[in-house]
């Protein structure tokens, strides 16, 4: 009898869990089409599985799409230690203040899936995400006061798999937005971004998401 209820109960749900995914998917489809960039606060949990340690990090984020496929970024940490990292062109800057340094890293090939990531929900049409995610919807969930639909995504290539296991979004219902990610290894390691008083198209330009580096600034080039 149980058996027969809980096969009952899946067969009931199945085709509600389908119309929850394409109502968030088309939710985001008219989140993309005017995505120009967003601000927020943000906090980011790491997780390393191997030592069973998880640091927390604040600070805040910019990014900023002045055309598509366009994607730049800037964080700034401030807790518990300062840091600024910067994305364009498939390019990373990672600022040190404490000592005046500037690692620049040059992605290449490698920087297709980090635009993939980055523009994960952010300015994302919910068909291109099924283009590159297996894409399951897991439930409602309220974050922060912010009611959200949860998606669970797997990379369909297999070069993103060696990355990624899965991901899973919080989006939110009243701007098809993002309000949490989390973003399982395979290694078991994870790491959740959690945003608040986003703030969606505030004015930005190219100095918005450009490091802000003082006189006489060491740059390194580790890659080489």
């Amino acid at each position: 009898m149980t058996f027969r209820c809980t096969f009952l109960l899946s067969f009931l749900l199945a085709p509600l869990a389908a119309q929850s995914l394409d109502a968030t998917l088309a939710r985001m489809d008219r989140a993309a089409a005017g995505f120009r960039g967003i601000s927020a606060q943000l906090e980011q949990v790491s997780h390393t599985a191997v030592i069973d340690d998880t640091a927390v990090e604040s600070g805040t984020i910019t990014l900023y799409r002045p055309k598509p496929r366009d994607l730049r970024m800037l964080v700034e940490f401030t807790k518990p230690d300062e840091r600024a990292v910067s994305y364009a062109n498939r390019k990373v800057q990672i600022y040190y203040p404490k000592i005046k340094t500037v690692q620049e890293y040059d992605l290449g090939k490698q920087g297709a899936l980090i635009d993939q990531f980055l523009l994960l929900g952010f300015g994302t049409p919910g068909s291109e995400l099924k283009r590159s995610y297996e894409v399951k919807h897991t439930g409602r969930e309220t974050i922060e006061g912010v009611e959200c639909d949860r998606l669970e995504l797997t990379p369909r290539e297999a070069e993103a798999l060696k990355h990624v296991r899965r991901i899973e979004i919080w989006i939110s219902e009243a701007t098809g937005q993002p309000v949490r990610q989390k973003v399982h290894q395979p290694s078991k390691d994870y790491r959740e971004i959690r945003y608040t008083a986003l703030k969606l198209n505030p004015p930005l330009n190219d100095a918005s998401v450009r490091l802000n580096l003082p006189k006489g600034v060491k740059r390194t080039q580790p890659q080489k």
